[in-house]
């Protein structure tokens, strides 16, 4: 039985979501280990949802900590079928002001040292990933921000960075040479993982502060930034909300099919152990 049709990851200021009712917790074991915290389990607009926080309640895993197959993993074992993704971010440009959410339509790697995929172990799948978001879900998304009162920007590229630490000055005025949006540890690795177990992904990306490229960059104090964060936190529960109120039953994107023509592996040879662990992922194609 499906307990959950949409997931919503919060990152950093969103630790738990406002509205939820019929309210309970499961915790689940994947076969890619635990995932950051607790599912949060309950009614949103009418909906069934799911909250997860991504670097569990109290911030205790750093971003290169996460166990993101786990997260997403147990979000197919719930039956989500689209996620919502929360996180904070560093803007590149002048134009995204803190406060600003910013709608990514495209990534670019930065990370060294994680897993994000489902895949190996006896069998090969490469999934299409020249649109890395759902176009449904930034959509949306855009249009949940307009109706919440929020300045949220459809498109822009995000760079997501290894971390813990920020970035150097000379990193962050080559990201902005290219044309880099905004700067984040987090959210590929999730949108990689959700296109290959078929779910709709998009990210609300929440502007918290320039990067160390602006003039005033060293300026900001600490209590800014977390009363941006508090701030940040309490618009992404309007627009997620707003977001759930419009979203269709059935999606009309073909991120539900990603992996028809993905999987390269002889059927026959693929480990009986390996699939018995994917079977939720591919099951279907088999």
């Amino acid at each position: 039985m499906q307990q959950a049709e949409i997931g919503i990851i919060g990152g950093s200021g969103l630790y738990h979501m406002p509205g939820f009712s019929d309210v309970h917790e499961v915790r689940l074991e994947t076969p890619f280990g635990d995932p950051s915290d607790a599912y949060i389990l309950g009614s949103l607009e009418g909906r069934k949802v799911a909250f997860l926080a991504r670097h569990a309640r109290g911030h205790m895993l750093l971003p290169s900590e996460l166990n993101f197959r786990a997260n997403i993993y147990g979000f197919k074992q719930l039956g989500v079928e689209r996620i919502i993704s929360v996180s904070a971010v560093g803007s590149l440009k002048e134009e995204h002001k803190p406060l600003d959410f910013v709608i990514p339509d495209q990534f670019f790697d930065r990370t060294r040292h994680r897993i994000d995929t489902f895949f190996g172990n006896g069998v090969v799948a490469h999934i299409g990933f020249g649109d890395p978001v759902c176009p449904e879900l930034t959509k949306l998304v855009s249009g949940a921000c307009k109706s919440a009162g929020v300045t949220g920007k459809l498109g822009g590229t995000y760079v997501c960075m290894e971390g813990p630490q920020f970035s150097t000055k000379a990193e962050s005025n080559v990201y902005r040479s290219w044309g880099a949006d905004v700067i984040g540890m987090t959210n590929l690795q999730e949108a990689k993982l959700a296109r290959e177990a078929e779910i709709c992904y998009v990210t609300i990306a929440m502007v918290t502060d320039y990067d160390c490229w602006h003039p005033h960059h060293d300026a900001v104090t600490v209590a800014q930034i977390i009363s941006i964060l508090a701030k940040n936190a309490e618009n992404a529960a309007k627009v997620v909300k707003a977001a759930v109120a419009a979203m269709p039953k059935t999606p009309s994107c073909k991120c539900g099919s990603a992996l028809a023509h993905a999987i390269l592996t002889d059927r026959t040879k693929i480990p009986a152990e390996t699939k018995e662990k994917l079977k939720l992922i591919f099951g279907k194609y088999l």
